[in-house]
């Protein structure tokens, strides 16, 4: 295990491990115990009892913050009915149609983006980059909200912080909802509505217990746990 340094191991004094906090408590802590001089990012792990090797236990789905991440979102647009400059206009960084999915095909253009969205009709182009974008997370899916005939709208929710969450092969959701520098009432609201809506997409098979713990905590900083009973 590697060794933590002094600022580190005062901030995990200030955390008392056998608490849950409120989330005002816990932002409050989250402020207190931050260690980097740098603004960073905050993040929130659950812990679900969900067995995700069944399909009635597996979440998949998108949010979008009320104060959004903080995060700078690289969207690559497919589109044949929109202009290249309109994609642009909305936010996309990468933005064309059978052309990119020539260009990605045979390396040309590099996947220097984080999100791939698409219109329903080049879905039928993108089997040639299936393979390349599969692997990586970023083929469209109209399940996630990036397949689309308003492509300019779901390109400027993505930029406003819309952005998808699912839950890894032990049945946990680990993301970010913010940066530091948002403050007490911001972050707040972004984390109830991350838990709201872990709530409402409640699979299925999910028996029993559902939450079993919630954490915080900043980059690098020691975590908290949040009482959500």
């Amino acid at each position: 295990m590697p060794k933590r340094g002094k600022k580190y191991n005062k901030a995990v004094e200030l955390v008392n491990k056998e608490m849950a906090y409120s989330i005002e408590e816990a932002i409050e802590l989250l402020e207190k115990t931050n260690t980097v001089k740098f603004d960073p990012t905050v993040e929130v792990h659950f812990n679900l009892n969900l067995d995700p090797k069944y399909a009635d236990q597996m979440i998949r789905t998108t949010i979008s913050l009320p104060n959004g991440t903080g995060k700078t979102v690289k969207v690559c647009a497919f589109s044949d009915t929109h202009s290249e400059a309109d994609l642009k206009a909305a936010w996309a960084m990468i933005a064309g149609g059978e052309d990119l999915v020539n260009s990605i095909a045979t390396g040309e253009t590099a996947l220097d983006f984080d999100i791939c969205v698409a219109t329903p009709s080049m879905m039928r182009q993108m089997w040639k980059i299936a393979r390349v974008l599969g692997p990586k997370g970023l083929m469209p899916n109209p399940k996630t909200g990036t397949v689309g005939d308003d492509l300019l709208s779901v390109i400027k929710e993505i930029a406003a912080g819309k952005f998808e969450f699912k839950t890894d092969k032990q049945g946990n959701v680990h993301s970010i909802f913010g940066k530091l520098s948002f403050g007490k009432d911001k972050l707040a609201q972004n984390l109830e509505k991350f838990i709201s809506t872990i709530r409402e997409v409640k699979p299925s098979g999910s028996k029993g217990k559902y939450i079993n713990t919630v954490y915080v905590c900043n980059a690098m900083g020691p975590s908290i746990k949040l009482d959500v009973q």
